[in-house]
């Protein structure tokens, strides 16, 4: 069985500033998958973030767009491979234009912080101790 995959649509506000912040953290996109109303951004061989112009977006959905800057609409989580990792992602994007939502939260086996992305979406960056989970089977 081959691995499931995710593909998370994301409405942006300006395709180019999204696609620039985002390729400032190290991400690339697919251009198989994008033109000038998406961008196929790669988070791994199995998640995958569509950036989606909001005219390109409402092509999916009836629904009005949350504002994402005023309205919680997901929580998006990413895992990282350590502490240094996290702060190292969440540091990058706040150079980049993104704001820390709230404090860092530090429970020892877990550290996480946040960014709000341009769009205001909501990122999440966790680290857990593998020891810690491989105890839990």
């Amino acid at each position: 069985m081959s691995a499931t995959m995710i593909f998370v649509n994301l409405p942006v506000k300006d395709l180019e500033a999204a696609k620039t912040f985002w390729s400032k953290l190290g991400y690339s996109f697919n251009a198989q998958f994008s033109d000038e109303n998406c961008a196929s951004m790669v988070i791994s061989d199995t998640i995958v973030a569509m950036l989606l112009t909001e005219a390109r977006y409402k092509d999916f959905t009836h629904k009005e767009i949350a504002d994402a800057t005023k309205t919680s609409e997901v929580l998006l989580c990413l895992s990282a491979a350590s502490r240094t990792a996290v702060d190292e992602l969440v540091d990058g994007a706040l150079a980049a234009g993104a704001t820390e939502p709230r404090p860092a939260q530090d429970h020892g086996f877990m550290y996480g912080r946040a960014f709000d992305d341009l769009d205001g979406h909501t990122w999440e960056i966790m680290w857990m101790d593998p020891a810690v989970i491989q105890n839990q089977g």
